[in-house]
């Protein structure tokens, strides 16, 4: 039973017990669950219940999900609608998926800006820039009765801390729940919460965790600190890193050691049972986790992800490798968290740990139910685990201890010490401060609200959690940005009174709701649509072109991108016998390729003028689709290509991001034929990587709920008949085939004989490439691999069944079209691949 099902029981209760019936249904729901609520959770949620705001500032594992929980059937119960926020879309999607098992699926939605998911829901989760947008349009009349703000610690974050800030501000209607274990003093934040919202606003604090911490500093390598801590039973173990890449490393390297044992061993290929590891990267994970050795960071597949968090929460994975994300609340319960340093790159530059983030990342350890106290381990630096290990080795010697030559920190390295760690374990979370931003979206977005622009302006700005000198700026800027959106034209002033809604000034054009917050840039992608040449041959390529220019930049693929240009063109200075020094001073210019760079740049030089709002966003030419396309690239040949195994998350949030954009945004007068093609056959292309969203939603729906599978594979993914068969969306499948011959072109074209070998080594008798190589290039001097070549004269397809023929044909610089790759595509196998398969293929001479 879940928690919605006790709902009908509460319709006939007389108003006077109403409170009382509804506490007493949460509780029973939790009595059946085993779950005896901690003193905070009880109180937190009494606060909740008496129509309190409430601060929930108690240590990590100490259950505020659990209050969470109270507070969505709470506002259920009164027939309210709930919003549930967190910082980063992978714990919005966890979070849905846990509430829609509390709840029910019918009941639950979910928001993160590029996906929207029954949204019409009672309970909503979502991102804080979805409810802060929701915030400025609508304010008081926001339908939005109750917001729980999870890791609320995020008011403080830079860059997006204004999010935090602004649903407080703008929505004095809503009933507020913000969590977090690292909140510092909170007192000014009560009392300004009370003021606006009329309510009491109960702070709940505790410093006593459920399951206590042991802390410890540690001068031995981190191997033999975690055999010491597998041999004393205080597994699972997280190893926490700073970037993803020591992670990865950190957890192939403990492949020479024995963790798990056989029957171990057993449970966890059990567990792993069908799961298929299609990826690059999948097959190394598969290997680690056979070995007892979990990865987790956000550049994995979701897929891969989940399967870890699944493992771990078995307790069968012993050590899992990541990166400080699990400080935001993912999902992986340990015992120990074995931090390998405490200084970080926060993106700007290398600094110490501050207190909040020490203890995000501690909080992880010990497990509510299973484990009596948690463990942090912090490994001291390398310098000093070497002078530890030298003054071991010269004993009590005066003489050989006088000759040590001690180590220190590399040049420009930031280092700590005991001290730090003795500090940080101490410290009190840092106070936080406000980071309020104005922005023209933030000014667009008010003035489409009802009612009077100016004030609704002025109270966001004179009531806001900044000091008076901040306050002030901020009206210049404000006033600045609103003369530029005037002279543009997008804001008018009417000649006397007020439009309908009571607005004084109004947009002339009617913005998106999901305004700057989803492709901010798309009015300028369709400007620039209309200085493309549609009898260009390289029309639906410019088409592509044009809207991934204003996706957010995938930087491990242009970083790779880049690389390889520079390589290419050091070979090419090389060969030409250029010196070292003029090579490298020319290789500057060299970067990732940047299709239509000049004209997107002009565009929006020209667009600015009339919308100085986009002067908040960068237009960023870069070639990821069009590059798969021009190369007949798969996924797997994108990532083997530049070598981004390590980022597969990161090239599928920008390949689905690609094709929703160009899904939806791309107008019907410029879709072509071709691009329809890419678009189908993209969507498939992620589909068949990584489909455990729309898999688990399968999971949990039926044909009774509102929200059927058809529905949400619409809403975000790409809906085929057969949710696991590559050959069953027929034209996607087409693509692909034709794409796996081009590709086989291309190869052939540049003499790739271990590419070659490579794409076709699983064939019985595959072709001999070295030996065809000479055969062509003996009789021609080239190969074409233009857009020409791609023509449809030159594949030639016939459907016999699950057994397609194919002919593709060279165009060679003659046009005698005298050599042709001719082969048959196996359905069967191709669906269990995952991927084209044949069986046969051979070159042809006439």
């Amino acid at each position: 039973m879940n928690l919605a099902d006790l709902l009908p029981d509460l319709t006939e209760v007389p108003e006077s017990l109403f409170e009382e019936a509804i506490w007493g249904s949460f509780v029973s729901w939790t009595t059946q669950r085993g779950i005896e609520l901690y003193p905070a959770q009880e109180e937190a949620s009494l606060g909740v219940l008496t129509g309190d705001n409430v601060i929930l500032a108690t240590p990590t594992g100490s259950g505020k999900s659990m209050v969470a929980n109270a507070a969505h059937f709470i506002a259920m119960a009164r027939g309210q609608r709930s919003f549930y926020t967190a910082p980063i879309k992978a714990l919005v999607s966890e979070k849905f998926f846990a509430l829609c098992e509390i709840f029910g699926p019918e009941n639950v939605g979910m928001m993160t800006g590029d996906a929207t998911v029954n949204g019409k829901a009672p309970i909503i989760a979502a991102t804080a820039e979805i409810v802060a947008n929701i915030a400025l349009r609508d304010g008081s009349k926001a339908e939005i009765d109750q917001v729980v703000m999870d890791e609320f610690h995020y008011y403080s974050d830079p860059e997006r801390g204004s999010a935090w800030q602004i649903p407080l501000l703008e929505l004095p209607q809503a009933q507020f729940l913000l969590m977090s274990a690292t909140l510092g003093d909170t007192s000014s934040l009560e009392k300004d919460l009370t003021e606006r919202t009329g309510r009491e606003t109960t702070l709940v604090t505790g410093t006593t965790r459920p399951v206590p911490l042991d802390f410890h500093y540690v001068f031995s390598p981190v191997h033999e600190t975690i055999e010491e801590l597998l041999d004393n039973g205080k597994a699972p173990i997280y190893v926490v890193h700073f970037s993803q890449r020591e992670a990865t490393e950190r957890a192939q390297a403990l492949t020479s050691m024995t963790i798990i044992d056989k029957d171990t061993k057993d449970k966890i290929v059990a567990e792993i049972g069908a799961f298929k590891f299609t990826t690059t990267y999948g097959k190394e994970l598969s290997k680690l986790l056979r070995r007892g050795i979990g990865v987790h960071h956000a550049g994995m597949l979701p897929k891969y992800r989940r399967l870890v968090e699944k493992l771990s929460q078995t307790g069968l994975l012993k050590v899992i490798c990541g990166t400080d994300t699990l400080g935001v609340g993912i999902n992986v319960p340990i015992r120990t968290v074995l931090m390998t340093g405490l200084a970080k790159f926060d993106g700007t530059r290398q600094r110490i740990l501050k207190s909040r983030e020490f203890h995000q990342i501690a909080g992880r350890a010990g497990r509510a139910g299973y484990d009596t106290e948690g463990t942090v381990v912090v490994e001291a630096p390398e310098h000093e685990i070497e002078n530890v290990k030298l003054r071991r080795k010269a004993g009590d010697d005066p003489k050989k201890l006088k000759k040590i030559r001690k180590k220190s920190a590399r040049d420009g390295e930031v280092s700590w010490s005991e001290k730090t760690f003795e500090r940080l374990t101490v410290a009190e979370p840092e106070q936080m401060t406000s980071q309020f931003r104005v922005s023209n979206s933030m000014l667009l977005n008010v003035l489409a609200r009802h009612g009077d622009g100016y004030e609704h302006m002025k109270h966001l700005l004179r009531t806001n959690h900044d000091p008076r000198s901040k306050q002030n700026k901020d009206i210049l800027t404000a006033l600045e940005l609103f003369r530029g959106l005037l002279n543009a034209g997008l804001v008018v002033r009417r000649e006397e009174g007020t439009d309908l809604y009571g607005r004084t000034y109004h947009l002339t054009q009617e913005l998106p709701r999901d305004f700057a917050l989803n492709q901010p840039l798309g009015p300028l992608a369709l400007a620039a649509l209309t200085l493309l040449d549609p009898e260009s041959e390289t029309f639906t390529l410019d088409v592509i072109s044009v809207f991934e220019a204003i996706l957010d930049d995938p930087r491990p693929i242009l970083r790779a991108q880049e690389s390889q240009a520079r390589g290419e063109e050091i070979g090419r200075l090389k060969a030409e016998g250029v010196d070292y020094t003029e090579r490298m001073a020319l290789i500057e210019d060299v970067t990732y390729p940047k299709p239509l760079e000049e004209m997107l740049e002009d565009a929006y030089e020209t667009f600015a003028k009339g919308n100085p709002w986009v002067k908040e966003f960068d237009i960023s030419p870069k070639s990821v689709v069009r590059d798969m396309i021009e190369h007949a690239m798969t996924f797997s040949d994108l990532v083997a290509t530049y070598s981004l195994a390590r980022s597969e998350g990161v090239v599928l949030r920008y390949l689905t991001d690609a094709w929703r954009t160009l899904k939806h945004s791309v107008p019907t007068e410029y879709v072509t034929e071709q691009l329809e093609d890419v678009v189908e056959w993209l969507g498939e292309l992620i589909r068949q990587v990584d489909s455990s969203l729309i898999d688990e939603w399968a999971q949990m729906s039926d044909e009774d709920t509102p929200i059927s599978k058809e529905d949400l594979e619409r809403e975000l993914a790409f809906g085929v008949e057969d949710p696991t068969a590559v050959t069953a969306n027929r034209r996607a499948f087409t693509v692909m085939v034709r794409n796996h011959f081009y590709r086989l072109v291309e190869l052939f074209a540049f003499e790739r004989e271990e590419q070659l070998d490579a794409m076709t080594e699983y064939l019985e008798d595959a072709p001999d490439w070295p030996s065809l190589l000479d055969d062509y290039f003996d009789e021609y001097d080239d190969l074409d691999t233009g857009q020409a070549s791609r023509g449809k004269e030159y594949f030639l397809l016939q459907d016999k069944g699950r057994q397609w023929q194919v002919r593709q044909i060279l165009k060679d610089p003659e046009g005698d079209n005298s050599f042709s790759f001719v082969g048959t595509v196996d359905l069967d196998a191709s669906d269990e691949a995952g991927e084209v398969r044949l069986s046969e293929l051979r070159v042809t001479q006439n």
